[in-house]
């Protein structure tokens, strides 16, 4: 009864602040309001508004960003007279000394293009931590996706150490990433805001987002803000799009690799009126030279024919709302298995093939009140369908996900901006239906959903928010998700941020685990499985400071997740079965990591980090190491760039530690299988050539051509019960080159 009681009391506590503090309303809480414009070299009648400027006071985290009208409203700073600094791509900075915040002020910015001389500017970092955020937020830009070639999302993570992602096994293609030291499924994916990668497209949904779509990556860790749901344990990936008020107008991009890997993308935007825009972004990938540098029979790497297509929409009223809507098509065909198989589809090969179709449409709506100027609310809208048909050898595994989401939020302050609330209701259907071999698995589910979460800002210094939510799930119960988050800055450029919240999961036992297919290690459910349930704690400190004479920052952070249930997938038990039951006893993970970011020399970026990790699941009855997780990852790389920005040279050095391998002593074949990872090193590095709106660049992955020596055991008899192709723990495919074509306006 208490702890309902609880509950409640926190749902309802802003409404309780909003009556008690409304007297403050008429408090004389001022803010300094203008509009930033582009200056017209040939009339300065003729201005153009722009979206989405930087204007924030010098020194401090306190900013905004201006509006689709090129307005912004920026809290009065605690000490006038104060800089006040505007910026935006392409155009010179302007510093502006405020003295009172009585007057509306309207900035004109400059454009580079006018400049008859030579500019000589700096760069900002393509991967940075968030000054404003007050969760731990690191944030992936353009500009980090193309010190490599990012083909998917899955590849913008090779040049960040926050996000490990490897290969489930060595022969689907299908890849995971690790998030804090545990599996991905334990970070909520969003485009957006959307869901984006959960259910049945898990396994091979990171192919799935072009990089060439992606305008930037927000990487939260530790627990999530509670407005985007229950599911985020160790953090939230959220994808940003491309979106057709900013991005370019015609937009092309051509890639090709010694495989003979072809991509190809292409996105343009119009303008139908002044408020009604549209974009389109198709891309596509081809893949069909099978090859086999291990000579073990089988193909290094699937065969794929990939389409992807997108739509979007922005329709704006000013002062009255603000609409994104849109719907996305995707279709993949993947195929793989011995060589002999994909030469002449004999079944007495071993196959792999894998046929996706999926489907999305999204809305999102803002409206705003002409009587709350700080107020809002916002409807987020998704539905999604995705169904694959597939067979890895014996096993056959097909199915259906339909997943409809609804998010309403409303924000406001209470008496003055240093309150403000958010609440809202939400509501997830899932339904699936899965067939595996002879067996049928069916779930729907339903999850309406409440939330409340309150900000308090204290001057530059401290921001703190409070939040809880409850979901109601027709399977499985009540989730009850309190999360709380603290931003202090201790010093000019010091913030220490902390965290602690508890999270929910589902697990879709099969998608999850799709790996185990390419094997013939019998699939045992032991019991019925609960949902997972697991608290975060962490703590990070950022310190930016000057050295050499440039900017350059310093991090360290800790992160601890305990789980109080979570499935264990124990394939120690025996080699020809994997056993999947509950939780019973410890299962925790610990991740500590400290990252070093400066300019040695003008235009030159160095970056270094290194990630210790303990992970521990109670297995069989004893606590063990997880599988196929490294104690440790090192990460370092360089970026030079030349003074007119026409070449640029990119390195990037991958450290792997050691991880834990499943006990394979009863597999005779496995016998010279190793029982505990190497420490590896990968390399890969990039040129960019840069002429007027045109980018060419060449590159090479996997440079050290480090490859695990036996990636599948008992490779020559495949339909044996000594056959496991999901013992990976490193590359399965040697050195690559490749080479890649951009062009903008």
């Amino acid at each position: 009864m208490i702890k309902y009681l609880i509950v409640l009391l926190i749902f309802i506590f802003p409404f309780i602040s909003l009556s008690a503090l409304e007297h403050n309303s008429g408090n004389d809480v001022k803010h300094l309001e203008g509009v930033v414009y582009e200056k017209n070299p040939d009339s300065d009648d003729i201005l153009r508004p722009l979206v989405g400027a930087n204007v924030y006071w010098s020194g401090t985290t306190s900013g905004t960003t201006t509006d689709e009208n090129g307005k912004f409203s920026l809290r009065k700073h605690k000490s006038l007279p104060h800089e006040l600094i505007v910026s935006f791509v392409g155009y010179q900075s302007d510093t502006l000394l405020i003295r009172n915040i009585d007057k509306f002020i309207e900035i004109r910015l400059k454009s580079y293009q006018e400049l008859e001389e030579v500019l000589v500017s700096g760069r900002k970092m393509g991967a940075h931590i968030s000054s404003l955020e007050p969760i731990h937020t690191e944030m992936l830009t353009s500009s980090e996706f193309q010190r490599a070639a990012c083909c998917n999302l899955a590849e913008s993570f090779e040049t960040t150490t926050t996000v490990d992602v490897s290969y489930s096994d060595a022969v689907s293609g299908a890849q995971r990433i690790e998030l804090l030291g545990l599996a991905g499924k334990y970070s909520q994916l969003l485009n957006e805001n959307f869901p984006m990668i959960r259910g049945l497209g898990e396994p091979f949904g990171l192919t799935y987002v072009p990089g060439t779509w992606m305008e930037s990556v927000h990487i939260s860790k530790g627990s999530a803000s509670v407005i985007n749901g229950y599911e985020s344990i160790t953090g939230q990936i959220n994808v940003e799009l491309k979106k057709p008020e900013n991005s370019e107008k015609f937009f092309y991009n051509f890639y090709i690799n010694q495989h003979g890997r072809l991509e190809s993308s292409l996105n343009t935007s119009v303008d139908i009126t002044d408020n009604f825009r549209t974009m389109v972004m198709l891309h596509g990938e081809y893949l069909d030279n099978p090859i086999d540098h291990n000579n073990n029979s089988f193909a290094d790497h699937p065969l794929v024919q990939k389409i992807n297509f997108m739509n979007r929409y922005r329709f704006d009223i000013h002062n009255v709302m603000e609409s994104q809507f849109g719907f996305r098509v995707m279709s993949e065909n993947r195929m793989g298995g011995q060589m002999d198989y994909l030469d002449n589809g004999d079944n007495n090969f071993y196959g792999f093939e894998k046929n996706t179709n999926r489907y999305d449409v999204f809305a999102k709506t803002g409206f705003f009140f002409a009587n709350q100027p700080e107020g809002s609310l916002g409807t987020i809208f998704s539905y999604s369908h995705h169904e694959h048909d597939s067979f890895y050898g014996v096993n056959n595994y097909d199915g259906d996900q339909n997943t409809l989401y609804a998010n309403v939020i409303y924000e406001n302050i209470v008496g003055t901006t240093d309150h403000k609330i958010n609440a809202g209701v939400s509501y997830l259907m899932d339904n699936y239906d899965e067939v595996f071999n002879d067996s049928v698995y069916t779930r729907n589910e339903s999850v309406p959903g409440i939330f409340s979460l309150y900000t308090y800002n204290y001057e530059d210094d401290i921001t703190a928010i409070a939040g809880i939510r409850a979901d109601f799930n027709n399977l499985y119960g009540n989730f009850i998700s309190p999360r709380f988050h603290l931003r202090y800055n201790i010093f000019e450029n010091m913030t220490i941020r902390g965290s602690v919240g508890k999270g929910y999961r589902v697990p879709n036992l099969i998608a999850e685990n799709i790996g185990l297919l390419v094997s013939s290690r019998n699939l045992r459910f032991a019991e019925e499985i609960k949902p997972e349930e697991a608290w975060n704690y962490g703590a990070t400190v950022t310190q930016n400071f000057d050295f050499l004479g440039n900017d350059a920052s310093f991090s360290i952070e800790y992160f601890r997740t305990d789980f109080i249930n979570q499935l264990i997938v124990d394939i120690d038990n025996s080699p020809f079965e994997a056993v999947f039951y509950n939780l019973e006893g410890e299962s925790y993970s610990n991740s500590y990591q400290a990252e070093f970011s400066f300019e040695p020399l003008s235009r030159f970026e160095v970056s270094a980090a290194y990630r210790h990790t303990d992970v521990k699941q109670t297995i069989g009855g004893e606590l063990l190491q997880k599988p196929f997780t490294n104690l440790y990852r090192g990460l370092l790389t360089g970026s030079y760039a030349t003074e007119n920005n026409r070449w640029q040279f990119d390195l990037t050095a991958q450290f792997n530690g050691p991880g834990r391998i499943p006990d394979l002593g009863e597999n005779l074949e496995a016998i010279n299988f190793e029982k505990e990872s190497p420490f590896y090193t990968i390399l890969l590095g990039q040129i960019t050539y840069r002429y007027n709106n045109f980018d060419i660049y060449f590159g090479g992955e996997n440079l050290t051509d480090y490859m695990q020596g036996e990636p599948i055991i008992a490779s020559h008899d495949p339909f044996s019960e000594n056959f496991d192709g999901s013992m990976i723990w490193g590359p399965v495919t040697g050195r690559m080159f490749y080479l890649g074509l951009r062009y903008e306006f």
